[in-house]
C-alpha cells in the first residue's frame, strides 16, 4: 500500500471519530496494511474507550514495539492494565511513561498530531494510585508529594484530594485521557491529496499591441524598471530573531545557563562566541548550546506546489545521529567562572525533607547541611520565626521522637533512605505564632472545595502566601485559599 493510500485512510478514520462514528473509524484503521506506531496507538484508544481491554492491550503493545520512546503509549497501556486489575504491570508502565518524560514537566504532542499534553504530575498521580492498590501507602504518599512539586498550575487540584485520601488510606480516581483524542495525519500532506489545476485556462488580460488577438501565447509586456535582487522575506519569518539552525545531537545542560535540545529541533542563534558556545532561542527560552552541535538551516521560499514524497512511520521523530556527537567546547575564562559558580546548583538535587506541622510541606535540601540551615529553610517555608520552632525526628532504636540539634545531625543524615527524610515541627511552649490579620473588602463564595468563603468585613488570619494572587487563610473555623485582592491589610496595604 502506498503512503498516499495510508494517508487517505488515516484521515478518513479520524473524520469518522469526529463525526461520532468510532465503529467505522476502527474498521478503517484495521484495513490499513502498513500501520505506524501512531495508528496502532489510535486503534488502542478506540478499543480502550469501548472497554475491549484485551484488544487495546495488543494494540498498545504494537505501538510501543514500533516506537519504544512514545511515553503516552506507556501511559495508555498502564491505564489498560489498571482496568484489568493487573496492578504490577500497570505500575511498571506508568513508571516507564514518567522515565520517558526525561525530567520535563510535560510533553506536548500537538506537533505530532495529538492534541494532548502528558504532565509528569498526572503520571505520578496514577503511579501513587497503583501503589495504593498494592498496599504501598508510604510510597504512594512520596510520589504524590513529588507530584505536588511538579504540577504546573492550580488546575491540578485532584492531586491535593488524592494526598488527603492517601493520608486516610483510601483510594482516589484514576487520571485518564479524554475519549476521542487520536493522532491525526499531517494537515499539509492531507491538503495535497486533492488534485489541483495550477495552470488553469489562458486568457489575454491586456496587451501593448493594438488590435491584438489571442493566439495561445501571451504578447510582449513592458519591462519593469526595478526588480528586487532578492525575494522579500515572508512576514512569518520576520518574527523570529537570530539565524535558524538544526540540532544534530542531543545535548543535556550541566548549568542553568545551558539549554536542553534534541536532534531535529530548530533553534535560532543570537550570537556565536569565540569559545564555540552559541546563545540560542528555543521554545521561547534562551540558553547556551555548543555550536558544533548545530547546522545552519537554509530556508528558501518557493512558489512551487508541495511534492508528496513517501515517508516512513517515524518521520515526525528524527533519526539518531550516524556518528558520535562532538565533545563539549572549552569555554573562555569568563564562561569557566560562571560554570564554576553554578555547578553548586547540581548538588541541590539532595534529598526531599517532608515536614509535618499543622499541615505537611516538602522542601529540597542538599545532603549534610547543618541544623541551622535546615531550621532556617523550614522557617522561611512556614513563614514563622526560627526561634519559635522545634524540630524532631524518629531515631532508629529509640522510642518516641528526638529533638533535632547539631549533635544529632550525623545520625539524621545516616538515617536518610532513598533521598527521603521525615521531620516533625512544633511551636515552642510559651511562644505564640504571629499570624497577620486582614479584613475582607468583599464577600467571596467558594467555587472549589479548597476555597475559603467569607463575608464582607470578616477578619481572616493569613496562614501562608500561595502566590502573588492567592493567599491561604482561616476564617470562621475553616481553612482555604482566596484572592488577595478581596482583602486589605496584607503586606501593609
Amino acid at each position: 500500500m502506498s503512503f498516499v493510500s495510508t494517508l487517505r485512510q488515516w484521515d478518513e478514520a479520524v473524520a469518522c471519530v469526529e463525526q461520532r462514528d468510532p465503529a467505522t473509524a476502527l474498521r478503517i484503521f484495521l484495513d490499513i496494511e502498513e500501520k505506524s506506531s501512531k495508528i496502532f496507538f489510535s486503534i488502542g484508544c478506540l478499543y480502550l474507550n469501548n472497554s475491549e481491554l484485551d484488544e487495546a492491550e495488543k494494540a498498545f503493545d504494537r505501538s510501543i514495539g514500533k516506537d519504544e520512546h512514545l511515553a503516552v503509549a506507556f501511559f495508555q497501556r498502564g491505564i489498560t492494565f489498571y482496568k484489568k486489575e493487573r496492578f504490577e504491570e500497570s505500575l511498571l508502565d506508568f513508571q516507564q511513561a514518567f522515565k520517558q518524560l526525561r525530567g520535563n514537566q510535560l510533553i506536548d504532542y500537538k506537533p505530532l498530531g495529538l492534541r494532548y499534553k502528558l504532565y509528569a504530575c498526572e503520571v505520578l498521580h496514577n503511579v501513587a494510585l497503583v501503589q495504593a492498590q498494592l498496599g504501598k501507602w508510604d510510597k504512594a504518599q512520596e510520589n504524590l508529594l513529588t507530584a505536588l512539586s511538579l504540577r504546573a498550575d492550580a488546575k491540578f487540584s485532584h492531586i491535593d484530594h488524592a494526598l488527603d485520601a492517601i493520608l486516610k488510606q483510601k483510594l482516589f480516581p484514576l487520571v485518564e485521557m479524554r475519549a476521542g483524542l487520536l493522532f491525526k495525519p499531517n494537515k499539509h500532506y492531507v491538503a495535497e491529496l486533492e488534485k489541483r489545476d495550477y495552470l488553469g485556462k489562458a486568457k489575454v488580460v491586456s496587451s501593448i499591441i493594438p488590435s491584438d488577438e489571442f493566439s495561445g501565447f501571451a504578447p510582449l509586456q513592458p519591462q519593469v524598471d526595478s526588480v528586487p535582487s532578492t525575494p522579500n522575506v515572508p512576514e512569518v519569518l520576520r518574527v523570529f530573531e537570530g539565524e535558524p539552525h538544526t540540532v544534530l545531537y542531543e545535548f543535556y545542560p550541566e548549568t542553568k545557563e545551558e539549554l536542553a535540545v534534541l536532534p531535529g529541533n530548530i533553534v535560532f542563534v543570537l550570537q556565536k562566541g569565540a569559545d564555540n558556545w552559541a546563545s540560542v532561542i528555543f521554545n521561547e527560552k534562551r540558553g547556551l548550546v555548543p555550536y558544533n552541535f548545530l547546522e545552519p538551516l537554509d530556508i528558501t521560499m518557493t512558489s512551487k506546489p508541495m511534492q508528496i514524497e513517501p515517508l516512513n512511520e517515524n518521520d515526525d521523530i528524527p533519526a539518531p545521529p550516524r556518528r558520535a556527537p562532538p565533545s563539549r567546547p572549552v569555554g573562555t575564562e569568563a564562561m569557566k567562572t560562571v560554570k564554576a559558580e553554578t555547578n553548586s546548583i547540581r548538588e541541590f538535587s539532595g534529598c526531599i525533607v517532608k515536614v509535618h506541622f499543622q499541615f505537611t510541606i516538602a522542601v529540597r535540601i542538599a545532603h549534610r547541611q547543618s541544623y541551622g540551615v535546615i531550621l532556617q529553610m523550614i522557617s522561611s517555608k512556614l513563614k514563622l520565626p526560627a526561634s519559635t520552632l522545634t524540630l524532631c525526628y524518629a531515631k532508629e532504636g529509640v522510642d518516641g521522637r528526638v529533638n533535632l540539634e547539631d549533635s544529632e545531625m550525623e545520625a539524621v543524615w545516616n538515617s536518610v533512605k532513598d533521598n527521603r527524610l521525615t521531620l516533625w515541627c512544633s511551636v515552642m511552649e510559651g511562644k505564640s505564632v504571629p499570624h497577620e490579620k486582614v479584613v475582607a473588602l468583599y464577600s467571596y463564595d467558594s467555587s472549589t472545595p479548597e476555597d475559603l468563603d467569607f463575608k464582607e468585613g470578616n477578619v481572616i488570619t493569613i496562614l501562608s502566601k500561595v502566590n502573588d494572587e492567592w493567599l491561604e487563610g482561616q476564617c470562621n473555623g475553616k481553612i482555604g485559599i482566596f484572592p488577595s485582592s478581596f482583602v486589605k491589610g496584607f503586606n501593609g496595604d
